[in-house]
């Protein structure tokens, strides 16, 4: 059923209106008389923020280079079309053929972060389908899965989905689709189909296994059932220098998030900061090579006309040819007028050299990660900077003619004090003071440190997994006290709502119970829970309430090191027991070096099957 006449009727009703059209060049067409196995991919949030993501791009493509099968998109709707689609009967649909998703073998969500989770089920609801993956026939269509970081701990959303895929997905996409063909032929049933899926390696299906629970709430068992495997381990690209990159993006229509073509310059990454979870479940580190790089931008360029490019990773400045990588990148952008865009930076290997090259693709403030106000909780989260290398990093930015320098913070930290809050003003004020010390400083100029403070989240996968989070009276406080203690108009300071932060710590956190909490404030309206203009936290601790669920259960209870956790049945490579032994030293405020400068032993390289370093940092 193609929707197009109803849809078209409507579009000069709202804005935007080419999020919900399609045709955008570089989409993908075809027969569907030819197609095999369809598969919608589905991105819970608008079009302008998931046509930005890289993952999307990346599987969108993979998919439908194979003849035989076809991937779609689809996106939430805003809420004037959503409005539309409800009074007028019109169902989720995807953007390249215009039908339901409901008519798709494979209904794909990427679980990029936890406030979107309501979107998922309000998504659901449009294309009419079951919510809860029970209420679903056996029939083998319209298999509900997901994957992405979230998906590491998916028990919140567990009654939803009928597949979750852990891991990356560009191996184990396509051999999910090989087996549901094999077994669509043979005329199998979705549980069928299930069943077989369920030995796949980085395939986890929740149905498959039964959490019990001990009289104080938390876990006694996960016992796996129908010869399910008792831990699902994640899936990894093995040569990440030659693993599949798109040759073309689709080009939209409208202004995105980030309107620009991203190249992938390595994955993992080799810090270890203790609060950071993509630092952990990405890992092993791997790299591509500077040509690889350089090849890759130069083809999207060419094939999309976009003129500014984005690397991405968790820290481009790690790549062990960096310097090169940049200077063959400039020799391109500059002759061919493209604009380079590069992430924050650390200030541990920040140089003049560096300086030199982000002079010539960025001319607005430098931004860099302090996290912590004193070197003792910079210790403590296994920062490994210091204040030297934070204040030559300000300097090197000075000098080279740069009056704005923004500082990310993290407020909320185990072992925080006041006197770490108190730290984070003090400096900023001394790089403040810094600036006016330096005479080839930019002349005419005043300085101005921006200071922005996240609150602290713990999340699955870390060595702060076990710590509890400041209340939302503890984060009020400390706020105050920020703002209290900075002197100077010179530092500008902007925080998060606490309250956010919390509702995001307790789906990090939680387990299967959630699942009915989630339904629940769907159901009383919550959706876009990340947009502060939709955001209702009274309605989730309403829904809490109804639910019999304790907040502070998930949110601001420390968890047992021997405790079963939601998430111990799911294998990211790095062990519990790296967790537990990083969360003590954590405590006691000792560092632990970087992977380059020695193995920590956190467990990847045992999953792997060698040392994650050698001359070939591509390939384990």
């Amino acid at each position: 059923m193609n929707l197009r006449e109803k849809i078209e009727k409507h579009l000069l009703s709202v804005q935007k209106p080419s999020r919900y059209i399609g045709g955008e060049v570089g989409s993908v067409i075809k027969d569907k008389s030819k197609v095999d196995v369809r598969f919608a991919f589905c991105f819970p949030d608008t079009y302008d923020i998931g046509m930005s993501h890289l993952g999307i791009k990346i599987l969108y493509s993979l998919k439908n280079s194979r003849e035989n099968y076809w991937c779609e998109r689809c996106f939430a709707p805003s809420e004037d079309f959503e409005a539309i689609m409800r009074e007028n009967d019109i169902p989720l649909y995807a953007l390249e053929s215009l039908d339901p998703i409901s008519e798709f073998d494979f209904i794909g969500f990427t679980m990029q972060y936890e406030l979107s989770y309501t979107n998922v089920l309000n998504m659901l609801d449009l294309a009419g389908i079951p919510i809860f993956a029970k209420d679903r026939s056996d029939e083998l269509k319209n298999i509900v899965v997901a994957g992405g970081p979230c998906v590491c701990n998916p028990e919140p959303l567990a009654d939803f989905f009928d597949i979750f895929i852990l891991g990356e997905g560009e191996e184990v996409n396509l051999e999910l689709m090989d087996l549901f063909w094999e077994m669509k032929q043979q005329g199998a049933t979705k549980h069928e189909f299930l069943l077989r899926a369920s030995h796949l390696e980085g395939i986890y299906v929740p149905s498959f296994y039964e959490f019990s629970y001990k009289d104080d709430g938390t876990i006694a068992a996960v016992t796996p059932l129908n010869g399910a495997p008792a831990t699902i381990r994640k899936r990894i690209i093995r040569d990440i220098d030659k693993v599949f990159y798109p040759e073309n993006f689709v080009v939209p229509f409208t202004e995105i998030v980030h309107d620009r073509i991203s190249v992938e310059v390595l994955r993992g990454c080799i810090r270890g900061c203790r609060f950071c979870q993509a630092g952990f479940i990405y890992r092993p580190f791997r790299e591509k090579t500077s040509d690889t790089i350089v090849e890759e931008a130069k083809l999207l360029c060419e094939n999309t006309g976009y003129d500014e490019i984005s690397l991405a990773s968790l820290s481009t400045s790690d790549h062990s040819d960096i310097d090169n990588m940049l200077t063959k990148l400039l020799d391109y952008t500059e002759k061919a007028r493209i604009n380079l865009s590069l992430p924050s930076l650390r200030v541990d290997n920040f140089s003049e050299s560096l300086l030199e090259k982000i002079k010539k693709v960025r001319k607005s403030g430098l931004t860099f990660a302090a996290e912590g106000g004193t070197q003792r909780l910079r210790d403590v989260i296994n920062k490994n900077v210091t204040e030297e290398e934070i204040m030559n990093t300000c300097r090197i930015a000075f000098e080279g003619g740069y009056s704005a320098v923004k500082l990310y913070f993290m407020m909320g930290l185990p072992t925080e004090t006041d006197e770490d809050i108190v730290g984070i003003a003090e400096l900023a004020q001394r790089v403040v003071d810094l600036y006016y010390s330096i005479e080839n400083r930019p002349k005419g100029r005043g300085v101005q440190v921006s200071v922005s403070c996240a609150t602290f989240v713990p999340k699955p996968f870390t060595p702060f997994q076990f710590e509890p989070q400041d209340t939302q009276e503890m984060i009020e406080h400390k706020q105050k006290l920020l703002l209290d203690s900075v002197k100077t108009k010179k530092v500008k300071v902007s925080y998060h709502d606490p309250s956010v932060s919390k509702l995001e710590v307790i789906l990090a956190k939680g387990d299967r119970r959630l699942c009915k909490a989630v339904y629940t404030a769907w159901k009383k309206g919550c959706k876009f829970d990340s947009w502060g203009e939709y955001f209702h936290f009274d309605r989730w601790l309403e829904a809490f309430e109804e639910c019999g669920i304790d907040p502070a259960f998930y949110a601001n209870r420390r968890f047992g090191y021997d405790e079963i956790l939601p998430w111990d049945h799911l294998d990211y490579f790095v062990s519990k027991e790296f967790f537990v032994r990083e969360n003590k030293t954590a405590h006691n405020a000792v560092t632990t070096p970087n992977c380059r400068l020695r193995c920590s032993g956190c467990g990847v390289n045992k999953c792997v099957g060698r040392e994650c370093f050698d001359k070939s940092q591509g390939r384990i």
